[in-house]
């Protein structure tokens, strides 16, 4: 598939405001929220959300119509994420309002905790499930795809939480997070290593001869068809090299994972606030390759005719 920028934007920032949502939720509930950062940070995920949800506009043909999409959530996981994505939002957005107009005692109940924690999860699902519900698109068709999107999603928030709490003056919070942030990194390296090898053994379904009609032992495609491209050779191929769509898989493991889990180590044994930084800066890069491959790799089934050119 062709990765669509606003959507590798999209759910890059908005799975790790919500990692970050419930990173400062988890460590609500178990008394260890930060006395000055907790408003700023709050606030932080909220405006990450809403540069994602502009984002996710660009991909839209039509945006003046987006509301619509609300109107099918029976039966479309997108009309879900819509409906889910403006009340988390909300949520996250009162209480940092909340955590901005009282003491940290008065603004961190344990509900409004476990509410943050469950919107996030629930969001991650309606994400996820968008691509996960298309059968024929075997590399996404698995429950390793919900995994991975909490997992990551998880795995950035809790990095960004201690980075921006240590820019925020708050270094012991992002001390006590530091074990959490290095366990989902290193959680997220092992989930995605599985879907990775899971689709690295897929067999395509379709063939030549079943995209064609033409029943022949051998098939040689000698044109697409069209001299001009369509929207077909343009929106369901991404057209990059066998040699590059390598490097992007052994990037993003790095610059993601192993890296940041090398730097994690030296914040939680040394406190180091530029290891914080720099485990940021790594894996919002790492990430947004992650997720440039995530789609790149789908194949189409349509691309077993379009794709090729003589």
């Amino acid at each position: 598939m062709k990765p669509a920028l606003s959507i590798i934007l999209f759910t890059t920032i908005a799975g790790a405001a919500q990692g970050m949502v419930v990173a400062l939720a988890l460590a609500t509930l178990a008394g260890m929220a930060p006395a000055t950062a907790l408003a700023p940070l709050l606030w932080a995920a909220t405006g990450m959300l809403l540069v994602a949800l502009v984002a996710s506009f660009f991909h839209l043909g039509h945006p003046l119509r987006a509301w619509r999409t609300v109107l099918m959530w029976r039966t479309s996981w997108m009309s879900r994420e819509v409906i889910v994505l403006p009340a988390f939002i909300a949520l996250v957005g009162g209480w940092a309002l909340l955590a901005t107009l009282a003491q940290r005692d008065a603004v961190a109940p344990h509900w409004l905790a476990g509410m943050a924690i469950v919107g996030a999860v629930l969001l991650w699902y309606c994400t996820a499930m968008i691509y996960a519900c298309i059968r024929f698109i075997q590399e996404w068709a698995h429950p390793l795809t919900v995994v991975n999107y909490t997992t990551l999603g998880l795995a950035s928030g809790f990095v960004t939480a201690g980075a921006l709490a240590v820019m925020a003056g708050e270094p012991g919070f992002a001390s006590d997070i530091a074990p959490w942030a290095l366990a989902a990194t290193a959680l997220a390296w092992f989930t995605r290593t599985l879907s990775l090898r899971r689709n690295a053994r897929l067999k395509p379904k379709s063939t030549t001869q079943t995209a064609t009609g033409i029943q022949a032992a051998r098939v040689v495609q000698k044109s697409m068809g069209m001299t001009g491209g369509s929207f077909n050779t343009r929106e369901f191929f991404h057209g990059a090299s066998a040699h590059a769509m390598r490097m992007a898989r052994t990037g993003f493991q790095v610059l993601a994972f192993a890296l940041p889990i090398l730097l994690l180590a030296w914040a939680l044994l040394s406190g180091s606030a530029l290891a914080w930084l720099l485990a940021l800066g790594s894996q919002a890069a790492g990430l947004l390759a992650e997720r440039w491959f995530f789609f790149a790799q789908a194949r189409h089934p349509q691309n077993i005719y379009y794709q090729a050119v003589s």
